[in-house]
């Protein structure tokens, strides 16, 4: 069971925070097709301070995303305890501490991933945003800075005792990145020595490994990289959970439809230059497995307006209906009399 604050949910899956990906139309997108809470792009704490325009736009959020999270980062307590009240007045349900960025830059600011290099600062910050804010406060690291240094379950219980309520873990060290396989055994160790709900994340990419995941005995299962492509992991793995039935075949119709919804959004959002532009990355996954579609996405990536899109997509629908025809037809000639015979 997860438990932050006034949320409670059963074997919930989570939409992990990710740097360019988790905007509005992604995490609404993810909503709408399963995802139980969803968390915003990490927001630099010196950027919130500062009224930096990129980051005040990534606190936007929307009624129908929610529960949602604001995650914030930085390796300065008394600026993340501000950025945090920030945060809270944008309305979000939790606020998210994030320990376990790896990618230099943050590392390079003392925060992220760095903080496993300085328990003391980590606990630190954590106090100071618990004391800062009235909203439930979440914590996301990883196992250790290295495999030499994994003190996971002594973090813990640190967090813990600062007041965090719930712990997201990607269960690879930082040196790792995204590297090798993750280590879901120190789930069931961690669950031994704490009471707040633990989160598992890293290496869940079909339902099989949601199913797998929940039973380390994680409160919930953080879903990351696998739902760029494949949004439609959340309700697979929640059919898989409930009835055992493996993911549906996606309609050329049903697969448009979603892209061309995302896209949309991705434009009200960011307007039409930024918004298409910034979209294109979603192409390849939509369309993935569909006939003919390493072609169309070759096209659909450089054009620059909705109408040109919209019009290429009609062609693809086109495209994909006579294909079928014809291998149809194909089909039949291979299985008539006169073929087999010969």
């Amino acid at each position: 069971m997860l438990t932050i604050g006034p949320i409670s949910m059963e074997r919930p899956l989570l939409l992990a925070p990710m740097e360019d990906v988790t905007d509005p139309p992604f995490r609404r997108v993810c909503k709408r097709l399963g995802a139980d809470i969803v968390y915003t792009e990490f927001i630099s704490s010196e950027g919130l301070i500062r009224d930096a325009r990129r980051s005040n736009q990534k606190l936007k959020l929307y009624d129908d995303e929610r529960p949602v999270s604001i995650q914030i980062f930085g390796g300065n307590d008394e600026v993340m305890a501000e950025a945090a009240q920030i945060a809270e007045a944008a309305g979000p349900d939790f606020i998210d501490i994030n320990c376990g960025c790896w990618v230099k830059n943050v590392v390079a600011r003392n925060a992220g991933a760095a903080l496993l290099r300085d328990l003391p600062a980590m606990e630190r910050i954590a106090r100071t945003v618990v004391d800062a804010v009235k909203l439930p406060v979440t914590l996301k690291t990883r196992l250790g800075w290295d495999r030499q240094s994994i003190r996971i379950v002594e973090v813990a219980q640190m967090l813990e005792q600062a007041g965090i309520q719930a712990l997201a873990i990607h269960c690879r060290t930082r040196d790792q990145g995204h590297e090798g396989i993750a280590s879901w055994e120190y789930i069931e160790q961690v669950k031994r020595v704490v009471n707040i709900p633990v989160i598992l994340n890293g290496d869940v990419k079909t339902p099989e490994d949601v199913r797998r995941a929940f039973d380390t005995g994680a409160d919930a299962v953080m879903i990351g990289r696998a739902a760029i492509g494949n949004p439609w992991l959340f309700g697979d793995a929640k059919r898989f959970l409930a009835t055992g039935e493996g993911p549906q075949p996606r309609s050329l119709d049903e697969r448009i439809g979603v892209a061309l919804d995302h896209l949309n959004m991705s434009i009200d959002y960011k307007g039409d230059r930024y918004g298409i532009i910034e979209f294109r990355k979603y192409w390849g996954g939509y369309l993935h497995s569909l006939p003919l579609a390493s072609a169309v996405r070759k096209e659909l990536v450089v054009m620059n307006s909705l109408p040109e899109i919209e019009a290429r997509v009609e062609r693809y629908r086109e495209e994909v209906e006579e294909f079928n025809r014809q291998r149809e037809e194909w089909q039949r000639a291979q299985d008539a009399p006169e073929a087999q015979a010969a």
